[in-house]
């Protein structure tokens, strides 16, 4: 290949990494791309960023701007906490100069000259010679067009322009016509749309798409977006990820060895787990059990909170033994809470992806917690969507060998109304069972493992207690009625049974 020909097929960046990680690598150099939106879904912004990671490789840029001010994007600089040092900005019909004041005030936009306009663009281009240009926006052009025919052939004879020049373009449109400028999208050599909608409950969600990217493959659908101090996030739907599998089929240690005998074992590194129960059961404290295990071994874990605040998650650890507080400080734990219903599901994913690094003292992280799946259906638009985005996220762990757990809380408390928000039981490796169940007048906690695809695991059931000592696992009990009817009695003798004021952990 030609040194002009590698030229012709050079990757830049756009500024955002994983937008460039969408696009396999970036924009292709010296090319011209339309970047369409409604008002307020990004495109400054996104137009910003560009200029900046090219004024950061030492490349010179150009901000044409025909709808906003100097002054105004100058503002939106500095409210991400920019500085546009570097960035020439070039203001079209510049209303600080006599001739721009007299033309404002004389003439209708549609009576201003197209031609004079877009040469005063050309020969800044000619003068400076950018490597990078912005042309923001394409609705005052349809103005001054005054025809579509003439449209096109403005921004055909832009593209002609620019390419050739060194200089890669974006158009930014912000589609003041409304629907799709198909002639417009075929003459760029890529589109990149910008969409932003309200959801159920009223807050924003942002999302982008790569319509196209000429010669080029692209992860494809709806990316979300977050609009930040700091500019514009980008969190990428999937991920090409081409890492060997690193689990072992190492057993990983509840802790606990009636736990452990009850899951034939262990957990397996690698594989996920299902905390299935009603409210108030004892699922999350179980999954705290193995995250305090793993930091016990001087490993990592992270615990993904939808819905328990800091306060109440440390005060319950505390209330049963489980020393949480002094993990989270020396960072063997990680709590992150987030907020359900607001956090956006590849947002989400990414979050998880980039926790479960290793960390700066060598800690591998080896068991993740996500509590609770209800509050990540809050955030997700659609059930078939949490699904399968769970899977990718739990293919993901599993290829790292992290032990996932997932905790699942069912409606109601007891009996056939019992359900849950979505079936995922077949994506898990392992689905430990929570339930209430009378004796002698009185409601006692039950456990079993209903599922353990790497171990043969026992099928009993066994009474479960939370105390101030920590998790406690009875012995197992044949004597109920009404299991599979899902209101468990306990028949037997009252004296095989844990007394919650007296138990003991092993």
């Amino acid at each position: 290949m030609t040194g002009e020909s590698k030229m012709a097929f050079e990757r830049i960046s756009t500024g955002i990494e994983t937008l460039d990680e969408i696009l396999h690598g970036g924009l292709t150099r010296d090319r011209l791309y339309l970047v369409e939106g409604t008002p307020g879904t990004g495109k400054t912004t996104f137009g910003l960023q560009f200029l900046l990671a090219g004024r950061d490789r030492g490349e010179k840029g150009i901000y044409v701007t025909l709808s906003e001010t100097k002054e105004e994007l100058i503002g939106i600089a500095q409210s991400h906490g920019w500085s546009l040092d570097g960035i020439y900005i070039h203001e079209l019909l510049n209303p600080d100069d006599a001739a721009g004041r007299a033309q404002y005030t004389m003439f209708e936009p549609s009576e201003v000259e197209l031609g004079s306009t877009v040469g005063e663009v050309q020969k800044q281009v000619e003068a400076m010679k950018p490597q990078r240009i912005v042309f923001d926006s394409l609705s005052e052009m349809r103005l001054l067009s005054q025809g579509a025919l003439r449209y096109r052939r403005q921004i055909l004879a832009l593209k002609q322009f620019f390419v050739g020049r060194g200089c890669t373009t974006l158009l930014l449109d912000d589609k003041a016509t409304g629907g799709e400028d198909q002639q417009l999208q075929s003459l760029a050599h890529g589109v990149i749309r910008l969409e932003q909608r309200l959801t159920d409950y009223g807050n924003e969600r942002r999302n982008l798409r790569v319509i196209k990217h000429r010669g080029s493959d692209f992860i494809g659908g709806a990316h979300d977006v977050q609009l930040m101090r700091g500019g514009m996030q980008v969190f990428p739907r999937a991920t090409v990820d081409t890492s060997p599998w690193f689990a072992d089929g190492r057993v990983i240690s509840s802790g606990l060895d009636s736990l452990d005998q009850l899951l034939g074992g262990g957990i397996t590194e690698g594989s996920s787990t299902l905390l299935l129960g009603p409210a108030g059961v004892g699922k999350s404290s179980m999954g705290v059990q193995f995250a305090v295990e793993a930091a016990k071994r001087g490993e990592r874990a992270v615990l993904f909170e939808f819905e328990e605040s800091d306060n109440a998650l440390l005060t319950r650890s505390e209330g049963l033994g489980l020393p949480l507080r002094k993990y989270i400080d020396d960072g063997s734990i990680a709590v992150r809470h987030l907020p359900a219903g607001e956090i956006a599901p590849n947002e989400f994913a990414m979050k998880v992806r980039s926790e479960v690094a290793e960390d700066a003292q060598g800690r591998k992280t080896t068991v993740v917690l996500i509590d609770s799946l209800n509050g990540y259906l809050s955030s997700m638009p659609h059930e078939n969507f949490l699904v399968v985005q769970l899977h990718d996220i739990l293919n993901y762990l599993g290829k790292r060998g992290i032990a996932t757990f997932l905790v699942v809380a069912q409606h109601g408390m007891m009996g056939h109304g019992m359900g849950t928000p979505v079936d995922t039981s077949y994506l898990a490796d392992a689905v430990i069972l929570f339930r209430y169940f009378e004796a002698a007048g009185e409601i006692h906690r039950a456990i079993s493992v209903v599922k353990n695809r790497t171990a043969n695991h026992e099928r009993t059931i066994r009474e479960f207690g939370l105390s101030d000592q920590g998790l406690v696992i009875g012995q197992p009990l044949t004597n109920f009625r009404g299991v599979l009817a899902g209101t468990p009695e306990f028949i037997g003798p009252r004296d095989v049974l844990l007394d919650p004021r007296e138990a003991s952990p092993e």
